[in-house]
C-alpha cells in the first residue's frame, strides 16, 4: 500500500476550533498541510489555532457556518476554495451530541442531529466532489455504531445516516475521491465534563484505558495518505466495538 506525503495540501475542517477537530488540524500541519479552520460560535478557540499554525508554518484561514443553514452549509466549499486557492482534502469532524432517551426523543431532535451530523456532512462531500472533483474525504463516525447509545438515542441515529452515506458516497465519488470514516470510542469527555466522566467508562473497553484525540488525528492521516482504501471506517476505540 503507497502512503504519499500530504505536505503542500490544503484541508477544510469542520469543527476544527476545538476538541478533535483540532487535534486533527494541528497533527496535519506537523505533516505541512494548509488548513481552512471551520467553526460555528467558538470564533475566540478558532482565532488561537489560527495563531498555533502560524507558528507551525503552515497558512490557514478562517470559515464560519451554522449548519443548522442550509445555505450556509451549501456555500461552505465554494467559500473555502475562495478564501484558500484550492483543496486537496475534507474532514467532516464538527457535529453535535445532545442527550436524549426514547422516552424522550422528539421528531425535531431527530431532524435537528440528521441535518448537523449526517446531512451537512453530506453536502459538503458532494460539493466537494462537483467543485474540487479530486481528493481524499474522511468522516468522523462513532464506534457505537454497533451497539446502541441509549443516553444519545437522535445523535446515534444521525451517526447512523453518517455511516450509510460514507459507504454510498464512496462508491459514487469513485475513482477519483476517496472516502474512508475513523470511529472513535472513549476519547473526550461529552463538554461541560471533566476527565472523571471517562473513569467508570475504561471496564467496558477491552485494552482498559481511553484514547486521546491525537490518536484520532493518526488514523485519519493514515487514512489521508493511503491511495488504496476508500469505503473504509477505522475503529479507533480500544476494541470497545468488539463487545458492544
Amino acid at each position: 500500500m503507497t502512503l504519499r506525503r500530504l505536505q503542500g495540501q490544503t484541508a477544510l475542517i469542520t469543527g476544527a476550533a476545538k476538541r478533535i477537530g483540532r487535534e486533527i488540524a494541528v497533527a496535519l500541519a506537523e505533516e505541512g498541510v494548509n488548513i481552512v479552520i471551520h467553526y460555528r460560535s467558538s470564533a475566540q478557540e478558532a482565532e488561537e489555532l489560527y495563531g498555533h499554525l502560524a507558528a507551525q508554518g503552515v497558512k490557514s484561514w478562517l470559515v464560519r457556518a451554522d449548519f443548522e443553514n442550509a445555505e450556509e452549509t451549501e456555500t461552505l466549499i465554494e467559500q473555502s476554495i475562495e478564501i484558500a486557492g484550492s483543496l486537496d482534502i475534507l474532514v467532516n469532524s464538527a457535529s453535535m451530541f445532545p442527550e436524549s432517551t426514547l422516552n424522550d426523543v422528539s421528531f425535531e431532535d431527530l431532524v435537528q442531529n440528521v441535518q448537523v451530523n449526517a446531512w451537512a456532512p453530506f453536502v459538503l462531500s458532494r460539493e466537494f466532489a462537483r467543485r474540487v472533483g479530486r481528493g481524499k474525504i474522511v468522516n468522523l463516525l462513532d464506534s457505537r455504531l454497533n451497539g446502541y447509545d441509549w443516553s444519545h438515542v437522535a445523535y446515534f441515529l444521525s451517526k447512523h445516516v453518517f455511516s450509510v452515506l460514507t459507504e454510498m458516497t464512496a462508491l459514487e465519488f469513485a475513482p477519483e475521491i476517496t472516502v474512508n470514516g475513523v470511529a472513535p470510542g472513549l476519547i473526550l469527555p461529552p463538554p461541560g465534563k471533566d476527565e472523571s466522566y471517562l473513569d467508570p467508562l475504561v471496564d467496558t473497553v477491552p485494552l482498559k484505558r481511553h484514547g486521546s484525540p491525537r490518536d484520532i488525528a493518526e488514523a485519519v492521516i493514515y487514512l489521508l495518505k493511503s491511495d488504496f482504501m476508500t469505503g473504509h471506517v477505522i475503529h479507533v476505540d480500544g476494541g470497545r466495538h468488539l463487545v458492544e
